[in-house]
């Protein structure tokens, strides 16, 4: 696969990555204008739409956590071109969480509902504020190494990337994952939690957890006791919580 054509895939990756997680956030909101949301979904029994559930969640999850594990890595770049196997990632994501949406099942029933106008537009802010937070956090780092675009743009362009380096820029200061910290304020903010609702918040909650402990297992084998200094000062996806 010539370098150009490998550049157009990533690129092409990358756009649908992005209309995916737009989508995502309008999905999670359940704002009017969707065509479906966490709380329109299909409907079916309560034993049968909790397992289909928890399945597309699980399957999320199972993806996130598999692919971009340093063991499947190297396998699967036998398969696919080392330059986009981060953009296969991405595809594979978006395809997952377009399972999600289209097979979700909504569940009746109100946990909450605040009708006090002034603090439901303060919980609205700290949902914009949690996916806010994490594409910033794409960027603090590097956005484009993140979505795949840089590896394809090196390999189209024959340079070799620069050595790994820890950083810890604004947010990172405060959390070592703050990616995951706005992605569990933009699915806990909300000013009206349906049972839908906070199954897909308890599930994607769990698998954040479970991300964060093989992250943590990648990032000491890259920058070792650099980086177990650093899992001593400062919290894992909360302030100040999960020192270790």
């Amino acid at each position: 696969m010539g370098r150009v054509l490998l550049m157009a895939v990533s690129v092409a990756f990358y756009s649908a990555a992005i209309v995916t997680l737009l989508f995502l956030i309008g999905w999670v909101a359940a704002f009017d204008f969707m065509p479906m949301s966490v709380d329109s979904g299909r409907q079916g029994p309560l034993g049968a739409s909790l397992l289909i559930d928890i399945g597309l969640i699980a399957l999320f999850g199972i993806q996130h956590s598999v692919m971009p594990r340093p063991g499947f890595k190297e396998a699967w770049t036998k398969i696919v071109p080392a330059p986009i196997e981060r953009s296969f990632y991405l595809i594979f994501t978006a395809l997952v969480l377009g399972a999600l949406f289209h097979f979700w099942h909504s569940i009746d029933g109100v946990i909450w509902s605040v009708n006090n106008e002034t603090a439901r537009m303060a919980i609205w802010a700290a949902f914009w504020f949690g996916w806010g937070v994490l594409l910033l956090s794409t960027f603090l780092l590097n956005h484009f190494e993140l979505f795949g675009l840089q590896q394809a743009w090196l390999n189209l362009t024959g340079k070799q990337a620069a050595p790994a380096q820890m950083r810890t820029p604004l947010f990172y200061k405060l959390v070592r994952h703050p990616l995951y910290t706005g992605f569990f304020l933009g699915l806990w903010a909300t000013p009206d939690m349906t049972y839908s609702h906070a199954l897909l918040a308890a599930g994607f909650t769990a698998y954040i957890l479970v991300g964060i402990h093989y992250e943590e297992k990648d990032l000491l084998d890259v920058f070792g006791e650099q980086y177990a200094e650093y899992r001593k000062k400062v919290g894992s996806f909360l302030p100040g919580i999960g020192k270790s």
